[in-house]
């Protein structure tokens, strides 16, 4: 018996004492485990994660790579003491992949020192994809074969089964062993961290800085490839000195590495920045300004054809649109709250000859939205409101953060914002749902996850407005999420720090994610706005305000769709639909007869009348995606007909020009329809 009168189980069993708070020596009795489908399991005081797991299966065990324990992040070697709730990661789960990535980083890290003892280590986190980590090299640039070097050296340590190995250190501690090597970067982050808080996690004779999340040793680790470097700032401000990035990936298979390096070459036949040139989308120019896209004619028309389609689904919805002015009163700005949150960050100040008086380039609609809806007095007969703009919005982005069109300074957002009663929210954004999934059905982006995002309640300082405002709005989101039966993962901190809202993460062709549409629920900006109807008592209410965008903004949307279809877009969709393509000279007059039909059947058409052989304008019209191409010879011009080859297909036949413009709208018919409300 215990000195409590309980048995002891297993009184010989070793306990690390720094990790118990026992009442009385070899105080040994059963915990009680719960289990992610809710079954539980006793198991003896001080069994690891791994025991654990092999009492599951030996095949599991092999596999468990990390694992939560009552919601804290844990090793496998970590015994545990109490009662509690496990979830054990593998790789086939992202925890499972994260723990793995951020154990390279520190395999990368113990690579980095040992090639270059004068190297200063800052940070090295695992990212969706791999991980990277910064270092301070001095003057010195790392090249494509120091890779290679760092590479062999990585596969060197991850051989000898080094095991991962968390302990506490003082604040001092940390301080010394830092001060030591001389490294600023640690010292910096160590003393922004609170004494008994602080860990290094050591594997070998290398020791690092570290919060814990690793794989059990580093034989897990059998491929990895060390992918480019690049420039990083200390903290990520300019102000600061740059480091080098190195980026990583790294699997438990060989094959794994080979398959996602193939997926990469793919990715850069598919990247937007190199196929936007090719079909002559858009450029950017440094006269112009860095982040500030051009777009050129084709590009144009491509984001002309995607306002016409979400503006007419928008039309059959009940949208209004409206237009507000590239530029607001920094008033407008205060008033709403944006200034307190961003400030130097999104605006910047446009001063005018008046004394006081400052504008600021738009960073976003809605505001200006706000301030439409106050034009006038409302009843709750003629909610909801729903205004819509295509309206241009600019925000600053470090010149490192720019991105071809995914990160830009300044983008046209598909903003709308809904001013409804709160018996109109749950119908409104159910609506609004169904929008979003028209948009993306109707684009091919058919594989998605829906995200919940919600505030983090131990930080309130992040977020405006009252809490049970929020709460309200937090649950109106999930209800409608569960009615329109959509999986969903709740997200604690990521809410907007005006309101709730839910996201949609987009797989692409190559399974990448992206964050696209979204959609808010703000009881928090009619209130700063003083936003008003009259209800049915007659007296006057607050409305609520739904922000949303399927698109996100268009520059963002268009580099997603242009790698999503790598340049192959729905015909109706398509900038040009129709290249005509004439044998000779003799043939032209006839083709232009055909390239007039074409146009007044609204139908976009091209004619090549360049003096190359027909061979080459082919093969030209192939590469530049156009989904059909008409071939005018002598026996079209005699018969009327056109000789029809479609793009990745080749030759269909030969036919009339009624035919083909038939055969062209059933093609439009079934890759788009009406949004039906």
């Amino acid at each position: 018996m215990d000195c409590l009168g309980r048995k002891k189980q297993n009184p010989h069993k070793i306990v690390s004492l720094n990790t118990v708070n026992y009442i009385c020596p070899d105080l040994y009795f059963m915990i009680e485990i719960k289990f992610p489908d809710n079954s539980t399991r006793n198991f003896e005081t001080g069994t690891t994660v791994l025991e654990v797991a092999k009492s599951i299966s030996e095949g599991l065990a092999r596999n468990v790579l990390s694992a939560q324990f009552n919601k804290q992040t844990v090793e496998t070697a970590t015994p545990l003491i109490k009662d509690g709730e496990i979830e054990l990661f593998t790789w086939n789960n992202e925890r499972g992949k994260a723990a793995f990535w951020h154990s390279s980083a520190h395999v990368l890290a113990q690579a980095i020192l040992a090639l270059y003892p004068d190297a200063k280590l800052t940070i090295g986190p695992a990212i969706e994809n791999g991980f990277y980590y910064d270092a301070d090299f001095g003057n010195h640039s790392i090249t494509e074969k120091e890779l290679k070097d760092l590479e062999n050296k990585f596969l060197e340590f991850a051989r000898q089964k080094f095991e991962f190995k968390i302990r506490k250190a003082s604040k001092q501690e940390a301080l010394d062993f830092y001060k030591k090597d001389e490294n600023p970067y640690k010292i910096e982050l160590i003393e922004n961290l609170e004494d008994g808080t602080i860990t290094f996690c050591d594997h070998g004779d290398f020791t690092d800085l570290c919060r814990g999340g690793h794989i059990p040793n580093t034989s897990f680790i059998k491929a990895v490839k060390l992918l480019n470097v690049a420039g990083a700032y200390w903290r990520g401000d300019e102000k600061k000195k740059q480091l080098t990035r190195i980026y990583g990936i790294s699997f438990p298979k060989q094959k794994e590495l080979t398959e996602y390096l193939e997926l990469l070459e793919e990715a850069k036949k598919r990247d937007h920045r190199k196929l936007g040139k090719e079909l002559e989308l858009f450029t950017f120019s440094q006269k112009v300004g860095q982040g500030l896209p051009l777009w050129l004619p084709k590009g144009a028309a491509l984001r002309e054809r995607l306002e016409a389609f979400l503006k007419e689904a928008q039309k059959n919805a009940g949208y209004e649109q409206v237009i507000s002015p590239h530029i607001g009163n920094k008033d407008l700005y205060i008033t709403s709250g944006h200034y307190e949150k961003y400030g130097e960050d999104s605006f910047q100040p446009i001063e005018t000859p008046a004394e006081g008086e400052t504008f600021l380039l738009k960073p976003m609609n809605c505001p200006h939205h706000c301030e439409i809806y106050k034009t006038k007095p409302w009843s709750y007969k003629e909610l909801p409101k729903r205004y819509a703009e295509f309206g241009t919005v600019y925000r600053y982005e470090q010149s490192g953060e720019l991105h071809g069109l995914t990160r830009v300074r300044g983008f046209t957002q598909d903003d709308a914002h809904i001013f409804c009663t709160p018996d109109q929210l749950d119908q409104e954004f159910k609506d609004v749902i169904d929008l979003v999934l028209y948009v993306f059905n109707t684009l091919g982006f058919e594989d998605f996850e829906a995200q919940v995002s919600v505030r983090d309640l131990k930080n309130s300082k992040k977020y405006i407005g009252d809490a049970k405002n929020w709460e309200k709005a937090e649950q109106s989101i999930i209800s409608a999420a569960e009615e329109k039966n959509l999986e969903f993962k709740i997200e604690e901190g990521e809410a907007a720090f005006y309101g709730p809202k839910l996201d949609f993460m987009v797989k692409d062709a190559l399974g990448r994610k992206w964050q696209l549409g979204t959609i808010q629920v703000d009881y928090n900006l009619p209130e700063r706005f003083d936003l008003t109807y009259k209800g049915s008592d007659n007296e006057l209410h607050r409305p609520v305000m739904i922000h949303r965008a399927p698109f996100g903004s268009l520059e963002r949307f268009v580099a997603i769709l242009l790698e999503h279809t790598a340049g192959n877009f729905p015909i109706w969709l398509a900038p040009t639909q129709v290249n005509l393509l004439s044998v000779s000279e003799k043939h032209e007059k006839y083709a232009k007869k055909v390239l007039n039909y074409l146009e007044n059947n609204e139908i976009r058409a091209f004619l090549d009348m360049r003096n190359e052989t027909i061979g080459k304008k082919i093969r030209e019209a192939e590469l530049s995606k156009v989904p059909f191409m008409l071939i005018i010879g002598e026996k079209e011009a005699e018969l009327n007909n056109v000789s029809v080859r479609k793009h990745r297909i080749g030759d269909i036949g030969v036919m009339g020009t009624e035919n083909f413009i038939k055969l062209v709208n059933e093609e439009i018919s079934k890759s788009i329809s009406k949004f039906e409300n």
